[in-house]
């Protein structure tokens, strides 16, 4: 007797043309979608006999939800506009499919408006994206409710598996090669410094509480010390243009070289670079981090770092799945790959 495998998520959303975790939350009904693509998503599990997640998951015991919540800092807005993020949360949707698990989206702290928090929410395992101090002082309370815990790009201390990047390793690479070609006069353009996303330049004796943050200006700042850091409140375009301009406001203190967190910050501080009358790379080379896909930006290819942001997410939808299993999750440390672009050139004489 032959039997047919049961339809999963990953079926719908490659039926359908959409990624995994877009399926995921047009069944879960927790972050709106267009109603263009739910029609399509549900048209291809009604092809494909899909009626949504599967209770009996082997995984999933007996009395859970089947939901695994993922505990965002961000909007949900930037959440969606950052293509990091929604390479992560593809890859992880894609880890918990086979669970037959569902992913719901929660805010940090989020008691606005009664919404759900990783205290309120019937979840049975938690993905937090990042951990500030705030977090990281109300999970003994959730810990206590039997959650089961990972982190990405955290540490929210002893016990909890983390899915890390070599972000000072790998930062500090692109400050290595600005250092080969004759820069000296180099700025720094930051992620997130605190959970308030307080911008400004930074103290060279600020408490940074975001770990990203934190360890990627320790790369750069291991090869320049002294370099003035400028934080910014989101990774955007729009935040890079902003620091770029503050950072080229002034034509007799401007930098020849400007390492940026994030590729679509870097994008902004080329746009703010443009603006001021400046060539890149002949007046000024921009470096990024992520190593993905930013509209607009042709001519320019990013010297950066390139991460496996969807093997991030895979990593720790993984961890969720052992730990849901009852057996231990191992932390992982994923490292990132220099890619020299044509943003960068030697310094101006």
């Amino acid at each position: 007797m032959t039997t047919t495998r049961r339809a999963t998520i990953s079926d719908v959303a490659r039926e359908a043309g959409v990624s995994p975790s877009t399926a995921s939350v047009v069944f879960s009904g927790k972050t709106p979608v267009s109603d263009v693509t739910r029609r399509r998503v549900q048209a291809a599990a009604a092809e494909l006999g899909y009626t949504g997640p599967d209770p009996r998951a082997a995984s999933l015991r007996r009395g859970r939800s089947g939901i695994v919540g993922v505990v965002v800092g961000s909007s949900l807005k930037d959440l969606f506009l950052d293509p990091v993020q929604r390479l992560l949360m593809d890859g992880l949707a894609e880890a918990v499919a086979p669970l037959g698990a569902g992913l719901l989206l929660l805010r940090r702290g989020s008691d606005v408006d009664n919404a759900p928090s990783l205290m309120t929410a019937p979840v049975d395992a938690a993905v937090l994206l990042s951990c500030d101090s705030a977090t990281r002082d109300t999970l003994p309370e959730v810990t206590a409710r039997g959650i089961p815990i990972v982190v990405v790009e955290g540490d929210a201390g002893p016990g909890v598996p983390r899915v890390a990047l070599d972000n000072r390793d790998a930062q500090r690479q692109a400050a290595e090669h600005l250092r080969a070609l004759g820069h000296t006069d180099v700025a720094i353009v930051t992620l997130w410094q605190d959970e308030r996303a307080t911008r400004g330049f930074i103290s060279p004796s600020a408490a940074i509480g975001v770990e990203v943050t934190r360890e990627r200006l320790e790369g750069a700042r291991d090869v320049y010390p002294d370099a003035p850091a400028l934080a910014t409140a989101a990774s955007s375009i729009d935040e890079g243009l902003a620091a770029g301009r503050v950072l080229f406001a002034d034509p007799d203190r401007r930098p020849t070289a400007v390492i940026a967190q994030s590729d679509l910050l870097a994008a902004g501080v080329i746009r703010a670079a443009e603006e001021a009358g400046l060539r890149v790379p002949a007046d000024v080379s921009v470096t990024g981090f992520d190593g993905v896909p930013v509209d607009g930006l042709a001519p320019y290819e990013l010297t950066t770092l390139v991460q496996d942001a969807t093997g991030k997410g895979h990593a720790a939808g993984l961890a969720v799945a052992a730990l849901l299993d009852g057996e231990r999750a191992a932390s992982v440390l994923l490292t990132c790959r220099f890619r020299p672009g044509n943003t960068t050139a030697p310094a101006p004489r």
